[in-house]
């Protein structure tokens, strides 16, 4: 899902949240979809054919969602979490963060995120 640092567009912080919108709007209805489903897999109960079907949406709801952020430019680093390149690092975003306020480098990760001040 991940492109190579070399080969990203490149985000400004204001242009990474000017995409904000976008990124937040697809990412509330994946997670309502999401949390929906797994509350009918709660109630279906593992083994069972429904859960099945069920896990099957769930994992396609995800997917679909990965792919939308990724067509606006972002990245995908995890479960509703989207990274903007910037040429040194990333700009970092979880949902339900109202902006996108914090960055890290290429090889820290999310529990190298530092907040912009």
């Amino acid at each position: 899902m991940t492109e190579d640092p070399g080969t990203a567009r490149r985000f400004t912080l204001d242009e990474a949240n000017a995409l904000l919108p976008a990124v937040r709007r697809l990412t509330d209805a994946a997670v309502h979809d999401a949390e929906s489903l797994a509350r009918q897999m709660q109630k279906a109960g593992p083994g069972s054919a429904q859960y099945a079907r069920l896990d099957e949406s769930l994992n396609a709801r995800i997917t679909r969602w990965a792919t939308e952020i990724e067509e606006l430019g972002g990245e995908v680093k995890g479960l509703w979490l989207v990274d903007f390149d910037n040429g040194d690092g990333y700009y970092c975003w979880r949902h339900p963060e109202p902006t996108v306020a914090h960055y890290h480098g290429y090889t820290d990760g999310f529990g190298g995120r530092m907040k912009i001040v």
